[in-house]
């Protein structure tokens, strides 16, 4: 989503062209003798709300604060899975580089360099599949603005066979994306997200039982391998937590437009679908996403709360024996 700024617009109040501030908000001015009540309203994209490194949306119209989605979730669902994917990656990154350790470990210096970056080979990892993401998500904006994509992404030979795979995707199932990286929110449950996107299709429509015309939440994961299981069954690199983040970007009952416009958001079906994009092919996942599934986020979210607040304080320092005198003891 894009956050180019102008430098003039109108004023939505006193109709007058006015300068817009390096904020997002008009310059301070004047309505006849007065200060003119839209001075310092933001404008255009600065009217989306932004997520701060602490995980909450802030509204700059009017100041609220809306807790963001994945903080949430982060939070509140731990996942097991992670703990031992990274477990193995270290494991793995250890047997690759055995000789290379062995060295490093006859010098204590070495040894310590060596220590610290083994155990960040999981955040080495995911930053990896974070530009990854980025990249896919570049591909799929491109795609619902109909705009040619990204010069990096197309001479990049490690993204061809996912644009391949994309584009099978898209014109396998009839797809018209109608949002892409789109920040919605709920005030009464006070949150906000970005979510990946909004999908209309004449075939999954057929498939999943919805009205041609309604949106279809949709998500990308791109890790794992395609058919690969987990060990209670389930798929790797789609997991039950894309179902139950889906589920209150579903809820949320308003969104931004690109030109900061805030518009309540249409109905959305109640199974979104989860692509799941390899460069060996893709596949589509139906996700449960309805009401109930949002009933498990509002759980999630207390349990994200109570480990940011009062789990802070249920334990207290140690105890010491109350100080005695000899007399109250006699």
């Amino acid at each position: 989503m894009t956050t180019d700024l102008a430098a003039r617009t109108t004023c939505p109040d006193c109709g007058t062209d006015q300068q817009v501030n390096k904020d997002g908000a008009l310059r301070k001015h004047k309505q006849g003798v007065l200060t003119c009540t839209g001075s310092g309203q933001p404008v255009g994209t600065a009217r989306i709300p932004r997520r701060s490194t602490a995980g909450f949306y802030k509204d700059p119209a009017t100041g609220e604060l809306l807790r963001s989605v994945t903080t949430i979730l982060t939070q509140g669902s731990p996942k097991e899975a992670l703990i031992h994917w990274a477990g193995n990656l270290v494991a793995e990154t250890a047997m690759e580089h055995l000789p290379q350790l062995v060295r490093a470990s006859r010098n204590p210096q070495a040894a310590k360099d060596a220590y610290d970056w083994l155990r960040r080979a999981h955040t080495r990892k995911k930053d990896e599949r974070a530009d990854l993401g980025t990249a896919v998500h570049q591909i799929i904006e491109a795609k619902v603005l109909n705009e040619p994509m990204p010069e990096a992404i197309l001479t990049n030979p490690e993204m061809a066979p996912y644009i391949a795979n994309f584009e099978a995707f898209v014109a396998d199932w009839h797809i018209t994306f109608t949002a892409s990286e789109m920040v919605v929110a709920d005030y009464h449950h006070k949150f906000a997200g970005t979510l990946d996107y909004l999908l209309q299709s004449p075939l999954l429509a057929q498939v999943l039982g919805c009205p041609p015309d309604m949106d279809i939440p949709g998500d990308t994961k791109t890790g794992g391998e395609l058919d690969e299981t987990t060990y209670d069954g389930g798929v790797k690199g789609v997991y039950p937590e894309a179902g139950v983040q889906m589920s209150a970007y579903r809820k949320a009952r308003f969104g931004w437009l690109r030109d900061g416009t805030r518009v309540e958001m249409p109905p959305r079906h109640d199974i979104g679908v989860v692509l799941h994009l390899r460069p060996e092919g893709y596949r589509l996942y139906p996700v449960r996403c309805g009401d109930e599934v949002f009933e498990t986020f509002t759980f999630i979210r207390r349990v994200a709360e109570f480990q940011t607040g009062p789990a802070k304080t249920i334990v207290g320092p140690a105890l010491t024996p109350p100080t005695t005198s000899r007399k109250a003891a006699a």
